[in-house]
């Protein structure tokens, strides 16, 4: 028997990564990783892409290497969303109880995400995910799904996370250029809370931080619910850029001292310390700006996990402790593989894409424009349901 795939893409502003992990893991537990595939990202920056064909190219490279250990095709693929156009807005949205009996039934829900929906600004803007957070019937708040309750008008918060349309629809071309179908897309932040974040640490409140190449993304969660994110135009190769600067090194020679790959022999390392330390408290101090605007900072018990390419590196963690005054710690997942672990956590993000496509998810696209807009609405509020089932 054919063995069943899946397959997730990582198309990064530094290096694109593809993944393909089994669909279902044998012994219940996390998918084993069957094949990798990588290439250094052209034609991407900050997330977006600026050149399509460059990025097919880049693209290509990394599903050829994956192909070549798998021993055949890639015909379809998740992918990640990200870069500085992912947002987070609030709306809420009300429906009066269709029923002659008052029971607020599936479609009174979905008119009141609709009616959430038709309040937020999505000039140039697509919809990603939906997640309905908070629920009231007749002005009571409820702990539970409103659905076979008697009431007469519903309100439903929603939390949307949106990116531009022109992004969304820019990537989506690059992985059809490539002859790879589109099975799904997730935001990034979205996709790899699963694997990092445990239910206690969702519940109690804490911050899930992506270092990547040349963006910073923040998802913060609270009472089991992701309540924002925010992505910052600033990443790992900014270090690479002051330490080049600093020493009057090559971008190459830069980024190998970053990384720890060369010996501290001929560079002065308490130099180098304090230039890595001034680009890490820039990062993290707009970090904090952002928990202070929420009205986060220093109030998430369960503390900041932080992940990314651009997490390597033996100062981030305690900078990262001294700046956000709330407990730090590297997130980190061996991979599963047919052969030995995988421990670069470079990988994870293609990996939790794979796996997430496995899986029912409570987001499916949604554009203002898109002919499918009425099959994504469905696809959201179905599988919400799908995941209040016991």
């Amino acid at each position: 028997m054919k063995q069943s795939l899946s397959v997730g893409i990582d198309i990064g502003s530094s290096m694109t990564r593809v993944v393909v992990t089994e669909s279902v893991a044998p012994d219940g537990g996390h998918p084993r990783v069957l094949a990798l595939g990588t290439a250094e990202t052209r034609g991407v920056r900050h997330g977006y892409v600026i050149n399509r064909e460059d990025a097919t190219s880049s693209l290509l490279q990394a599903i050829r290497e994956a192909e070549r250990e798998l021993g055949t095709r890639i015909k379809s693929a998740a992918i990640a969303i990200s870069g500085i156009g992912l947002e987070s807005a609030y709306s809420t949205g009300n429906a009066i109880a269709s029923r002659a009996d008052g029971i607020i039934s599936k479609l009174d829900i979905e008119k009141a995400i609709q009616d959430a929906e038709n309040q937020i600004d999505l000039k140039n803007k697509a919809i990603l995910h939906a997640f309905p957070v908070l629920f009231k019937v007749d002005g009571k708040e409820l702990p539970t799904r409103p659905d076979g309750m008697q009431g007469l008008k519903l309100e439903v918060k929603t939390l949307f996370i949106t990116c531009f349309r022109q992004h969304l629809d820019d990537v989506l071309n690059v992985v059809a250029d490539a002859g790879v179908k589109v099975t799904s897309f997730t935001a990034t932040p979205i996709a790899t809370q699963k694997l990092l974040l445990t239910d206690l640490q969702r519940n109690f409140g804490c911050a899930l931080i992506d270092i990547g190449a040349e963006t910073v993304s923040v998802s913060v969660y609270e009472n089991n619910t992701l309540t924002t994110l925010h992505v910052f135009g600033i990443g790992s190769l900014d270090i690479t850029k002051d330490i080049a600067l600093g020493l009057r090194i090559t971008p190459e020679e830069a980024e190998s001292i970053k990384l720890g790959t060369v010996s501290f022999q001929s560079v002065p390392k308490k130099k180098l310390d304090e230039i890595v330390e001034a680009r890490l408290s820039d990062i993290f101090e707009l970090v904090d700006k952002f928990f202070k605007k929420i009205g986060r900072s220093g109030l998430l018990p369960a503390g900041a996990i932080i992940i990314g390419g651009g997490s390597l590196g033996t100062m981030i963690e305690p900078v990262a402790k001294t700046m956000l005054k709330i407990p730090v710690r590297m997130g980190h997942v061996d991979l599963p593989s047919t052969k030995t672990p995988i421990k670069d956590p470079r990988y994870l993000l293609a990996y939790a894409i794979a796996t997430n496509n496995s899986e029912p998810t409570n987001g499916k696209r949604r554009s203002t424009t898109s002919s499918t807009d009425n099959e994504g609405f469905i696809a959201v509020i179905r599988d919400f349901f799908k995941q209040l089932m016991p």
